[in-house]
């Protein structure tokens, strides 16, 4: 009786182990000086998921000043930009894992129209940073109110000075959320 019941458990862990590790991921990212672009790339290339840039309608000033100032107006006013970035087969995925700068305390603007623009029912998401020194502030509960009906995992913060050697910490993060042993 007690090796069958070793078995049994022994089977149903390798189960759950298996599933933590064989669902299907979508790496969705806003980037506007390339920092989460680096990170999203990694991730990707850690995990083999797949990959979409969100890409507003109307780019943001390359000046990094102007860009700051309609960062800033957009935040504060709740603007949700147009954006070209649509995925027709969100059902195939179990995982997104939202990638975008701490802007004024949040999400980018584009971030915040796909997460509107999707229903995330049923999708287990994790939310990822990139920061100057802000940290994750109120990106994820800005996230949440955004897309209530998800299953919310851990976010992911990475400093925007040491993506390119940020392998270790996504690692580290990836695990925490069960999606790499």
């Amino acid at each position: 009786m007690k090796s069958v019941l070793f078995t049994l458990v022994l089977f149903i862990m390798t189960a759950m182990c298996a599933n933590s590790q064989n669902q299907k991921v979508l790496v969705v990212y806003y980037s506007w000086g390339g920092n989460t672009r680096v990170v999203a790339e990694k991730i990707k290339a850690q995990l083999g998921a797949d990959l979409v840039e969100i890409v507003p309608e109307t780019a943001y000033p390359t000046d990094y000043s102007e860009c700051v100032a309609q960062a800033r107006k957009e935040t504060k006013e709740g603007f949700k930009p147009a954006i070209k970035t649509k995925v027709e087969n969100m059902n195939d995925y179990d995982v997104i894992l939202i990638g975008t700068p701490n802007w004024c305390s949040t999400i980018a603007p584009p971030v915040a129209t796909f997460l509107s623009e999707n229903n995330f029912e049923g999708k287990k998401v994790a939310l990822f940073v990139t920061h100057g020194g802000g940290g994750l502030s109120r990106c994820e509960s800005d996230m949440r109110k955004l897309s209530e009906n998800a299953k919310f995992l851990k976010s992911g913060v990475f400093s925007g000075s040491s993506v390119a050697s940020s392998d270790d910490d996504i690692a580290k993060w990836l695990k925490e959320i069960d999606l790499k042993k």
